[in-house]
């Protein structure tokens, strides 16, 4: 469900990340509620509204993305941020921004250790976490804050078109080795930060978009993790 919402989230950053560039305004500044509030907006119209899943963030995503579209199309000598906006560039990123997310990031990872054992109840039954008393409504606000946050500290570097595999990918890739929540999410975070390495080395390199690159790791991660899988299911049969 997350990771949907993940890439729907990103075509609303770009959109807010678009009028903020067109408005002269600093763009994480922008972005940032603009995403959290889409984030509660589609998490509420997922769980509450006769709209359910896939057609909520389709409809926020998409109409997110045209006004984004409209922002770039008003305003001149915009292509070439969009196309960072798109697709991710190093250069894009200032020392403020880079600040910011440092500051940001320290915050999500502290929400994430600080209610650990309450998040994992509510990923891994929803139900059995309500029937023990688990405010489940407020965890998964939580949850979609943190990937909302995540996911516009990501987009200027990554792109909107490509942020949503870091949500995807580590957490995949982990999965065809590892079994447990706990192993899954350590295996997931240490293998986001070195395919992220990787991939910003192969960019600086071979001056390729930082994104791509590091999506492109990600792959090779995820069909080596993979062949190891078959591998050791072999091994014990």
């Amino acid at each position: 469900r997350y990771s949907m919402i993940g890439d729907g989230l990103s075509h609303v950053g770009f959109g807010a990340l678009a009028i903020a560039t067109a408005v002269n305004a600093a763009p994480l500044a922008v972005a940032i509620p603009v995403v959290i509030a889409a984030a509660f907006l589609l998490l509420r119209l997922s769980e509450n509204s006769k709209i359910k899943g896939d057609a909520a963030i389709a409809l926020i995503s998409t109409g997110a993305l045209a006004i984004g579209v409209m922002a770039v199309s008003l305003s001149t000598g915009m292509n070439i941020d969009v196309y960072n906006y798109m697709f991710g560039s190093i250069l894009a990123i200032s020392q403020e921004d880079v600040w910011l997310s440092v500051i940001l990031s320290i915050v999500v990872l502290a929400l994430y250790v600080i209610f650990y054992h309450k998040i994992f109840a509510i990923t891994f039954d929803e139900n059995f976490a309500r029937a023990t008393g688990v405010k489940a409504g407020w965890y998964n606000m939580l949850i979609a804050l943190l990937t909302a946050v995540t996911i516009v500290l990501g987009m200027r570097l990554m792109g909107a078109l490509l942020i949503s595999s870091l949500v995807i990918f580590p957490a995949l890739t982990s999965m065809r080795i590892f079994k447990s929540f706990r192993s899954v999410v350590t295996c997931s975070a240490c293998l986001s930060v070195f395919c992220f390495l990787i991939g910003i080395l192969i960019s600086y390199a071979w001056s390729t978009p930082a994104g791509a690159s590091v999506v492109c790791v990600n792959i090779a991660a995820f069909f080596a993790f993979w062949s190891a899988s078959l591998l050791f299911s072999r091994q014990k049969k």
